[in-house]
């Protein structure tokens, strides 16, 4: 149960972000039925794909919601004196159950007669499940109105984002040119009033849970909505691309509906990023209701003043003694409230991180510029194999009280959350380095093999939007957000600006093909930059 516990934090936010994003596709799935393809021709088997697809997200959400709910009454029964019976009254259990039901409901009944009925129930009662474990099921004040804005952000989102991927199906297997179009325009205005209640919702309970400037800037909460707004800005960009498209296929100008897709996918890539990143603002506590823990301005300046970078290691024995795993209270887990039993660091700790930052930040921003005259220097092109340095630097040094340099065994480190996700993404880091090297080389061709770097990367972004710390200090936890949130930013859009340079090899936009190696010089900038002091 300890190491279950330790792990929780990081697992619970990802299993959120799956139930969210299996959750999106499934009401986007319904609304993109119902409100685009219905009463248009895309064949026995197009819809045959769209009802699939549809099932198979209803069945993603039943069983990611049935997860999440196992995880969390097992970890409240582990941790609290509550029976399983008193479990199940709870509002959580309540609302996961609604969750899981109506999925289930949609799963079974998306290829019958029964289907127009069973939708809208099915809907709602997935609706009422998610906004019961939102956080304005407890909100002391504006209840109603937090309740209702949530509402209509999820249900906004998920015709927007969700409905997507069925957009995509419906243009590989639309009969003819002039349904292709119609199917589009549907869309289009579908989501140009998704677009309109999301951004109007989510400046609502922008209000609601941030309220001012200062707590935007100065917690965890306020800057991961603030990231969220940059994301949805690209996205809006990609979208605005799109309706380009289409207002110039319905001139006559271009009947080609390609370059459309290819946005497309784009937008459910970075549209899902921001669905994990919601997943993750559930939970921190909203920023309104934090004030004497937030960070001021002088603060944040002083954290992010310009150093130089700390390229000399400190020894193994000015860091802090290692903690033990084991629970030290033999009565069990106690309630926590943040920032009560803050250690500061030693400076040996200090100086050890900001020198892997400083290294890692070096190796990284070699690989950009060399990324950059790659063109001009094909020796260059070999320039992913630094990722490798970079995976063997991380493995060894991010963790000094675990293996190999710490007392802790290889095993019995994973025990620690933030290890877990350091070897997870050395391993992401180790593929991509393998893959990229074959597709800049030449050994193999980029049109399968070479999309594995953007998806690496936007993986990693999004991980990195959920990546915590085992930090017991608010102010210390945003700031390492601060540093945090802008590499999963950049990540995102390196990852898919390369999505795009592969993807339309015959209307190749010059941008693209300069946009992700600048992202990695100023990710690597970013890493010689950091500091914790």
């Amino acid at each position: 149960m300890t190491q279950f516990l330790d792990l929780f934090s990081f697992l619970s936010v990802l299993i959120r972000g799956l139930v969210l994003a299996c959750e999106a596709l499934t009401l986007g799935g319904i609304t993109f039925l119902l409100l685009v393809s219905r009463g248009l021709s895309v064949g026995e088997r197009g819809t045959g794909r769209l009802l699939r697809f549809l099932t198979w997200s209803a069945i993603g959400l039943a069983s990611t919601g049935t997860a999440y709910l196992v995880a969390n009454s097992a970890v409240l029964v582990g941790s609290t004196d509550m029976t399983l019976g008193q479990v199940i009254g709870a509002g959580y259990f309540i609302a996961d159950l609604a969750i899981i039901l109506g999925a289930t409901l949609i799963a079974l009944s998306a290829r019958t007669r029964i289907a127009s009925i069973c939708f809208p129930f099915a809907c709602a009662t997935i609706l009422f499940g998610s906004a019961m474990t939102s956080h304005s099921a407890a909100r002391l004040e504006h209840q109603f109105a937090a309740a209702v804005l949530t509402l209509i952000h999820q249900l906004a989102a998920a015709a927007w984002i969700g409905g997507m991927p069925y957009l995509l199906l419906s243009l590989r297997n639309a009969e003819t040119t002039e349904v292709a179009g119609r199917i589009t325009a549907r869309f289009s205005r579908l989501a140009i009033t998704s677009v309109l209640l999301v951004v109007g919702a989510g400046a609502g309970l922008s209000f609601l849970y941030v309220g001012s400037t200062s707590a935007a800037f100065g917690t965890t909460y306020g800057i991961m909505v603030v990231g969220k707004v940059l994301l949805t800005c690209a996205v809006l960009g990609m979208g605005a691309l799109n309706l380009r498209i289409v207002r110039a296929a319905r001139s006559g100008a271009s009947p080609e509906l390609f370059p459309l897709a290819r946005f497309a996918e784009v937008e459910v890539g970075i549209g899902f990023t921001i669905i994990l990143a919601a997943a993750a603002l559930t939970s921190a506590p909203p920023a309104i209701d934090l004030q004497a823990q937030r960070v001021t301005a002088p603060e944040i300046a002083e954290r992010i003043k310009p150093a130089w970078p700390r390229l000399q290691t400190p020894s193994w024995n000015e860091l802090s003694p290692p903690t033990p795993l084991a629970q030290p209270d033999p009565t069990g887990l106690q309630s926590f409230v943040p920032g009560q039993s803050f250690t500061p660091p030693l400076p040996g700790d200090i100086a050890w991180s900001e020198y892997n930052h400083h290294w890692s930040g070096l190796l990284v921003l070699a690989m950009g510029m060399l990324a950059l005259f790659a063109t001009r220097m094909p020796w260059a092109r070999n320039w992913p194999v630094l990722f490798i340095a970079l995976a063997v630097f991380v493995l060894i040094r991010a963790d000094p009280e675990n293996w190999p340099l710490g007392p802790r065994g290889f095993w019995a480190s994973f025990q620690v959350a933030e290890v877990s996700q350091h070897r997870l993404f050395v391993v992401l880091i180790i593929a991509f380095a393998a893959f990229e090297w074959a597709v800049q080389t030449g050994r193999v061709t980029p049109a399968r093999a070479g999309l594995f770097f953007p998806l690496v990367c936007a993986i990693g972004g999004a991980l990195l939007l959920t990546h915590s710390h085992s930090v017991q200090n608010v102010k210390e936890e945003f700031l390492a957000e601060l540093s945090h949130l802008p590499l999963a930013i950049l990540a995102v859009v390196a990852g898919w600006s390369r999505w795009l340079e592969i993807r339309l090899p015959q209307r190749r936009i010059p941008a693209f093909a300069w946009i992700w190696p600048v992202c990695l010089v100023m990710i690597g900038t970013i890493l010689l930059s950091y500091r914790e002091a």
